[in-house]
């Protein structure tokens, strides 16, 4: 069983994308007309030289039109399957690393960017003091995070079917939108905390057990799926879609 929250994001990322893909699919079905990326697009404090760090899939990039803003972006991920997606980001430069030793220059960047990783990491502040180090005086951080209760009916459907494994805290640590502002305020000065307005009104079973599977170890049994399905489709039939509150926030700060 895996123990720390590296440990966990290895075997979750290391060789696939595909369980990033099926959780950013179900936030497809937020209440928030302005999907997430399209919310950070205007709120990201971008300039010059960007780094994202844990940049996933990219994504964001997908929405933020870095090339037409003269933006030099520079694109980083521990998984070999995850910098395999990054070099689909047209005129980025990619670089496989680890959070919290970064194969850049001190004062490279004005912009670091850390959309929900940093809960990750065994040690976010080590990770927190290298994007201190590689920006510039004046430059800026940008740190999507989510909140304690962030997805509790999901969370409930875990324990409610057996399998409080894929509780969205598991071996996770403890940077949150709770924690993370004094974890940000360490190594950065003008913290400012924004919440992203949005829950999930999903209207069909199948994203769901796509979310929960995604999120497995271990599969879940014929009898766990079946009970899950049953539970988000009695919620359906009764209200409409199976509804699922969100909180997550922006933390942004300057060097």
């Amino acid at each position: 069983m895996t123990t720390t929250p590296s440990a966990r994001a290895v075997s979750q990322y290391a060789t696939t994308t595909g369980n990033l893909t099926a959780r950013i699919a179900l936030h497809d079905h937020g209440t928030n007309p302005q999907g997430w990326f399209a919310w950070l697009d205007e709120r990201l404090p971008l300039a010059g030289d960007v780094l994202e760090v844990g940049a996933g899939t990219g994504k964001l990039w997908s929405q933020v039109d870095h090339r037409g803003r003269g933006l030099r972006l520079t694109l980083t991920d521990f998984s070999a399957a995850m910098c395999a997606r990054l070099r689909e980001v047209s005129g980025a430069r990619v670089e496989r690393c680890d959070a919290s030793q970064l194969p850049f220059a001190d004062a490279s960047f004005d912009t670091v960017v850390a959309n929900h990783m940093l809960y990750h990491l065994d040690d976010p502040p080590a990770a927190l003091r290298e994007f201190a180090r590689v920006l510039r005086p004046g430059g800026r951080i940008a740190v999507a995070v989510n909140g304690n209760d962030h997805l509790a009916e999901l969370n409930a459907l875990a324990v409610a079917i057996g399998r409080p494994d894929l509780v969205l805290g598991f071996r996770q640590n403890d940077f949150t939108a709770e924690t993370g502002p004094g974890y940000v305020a360490d190594s950065f000065t003008g913290v400012a905390v924004e919440p992203y307005p949005c829950d999930l009104a999903v209207p069909a079973v199948e994203p769901v057990l796509a979310y929960l599977a995604s999120m497995a170890d271990e599969p879940l049994t014929p009898a766990q799926r079946s009970a899950a399905r049953d539970l988000v489709q009695a919620r359906i039939d009764a209200e409409g879609s199976f509804r699922v509150s969100k909180q997550t926030v922006l933390i942004t700060a300057s060097r």
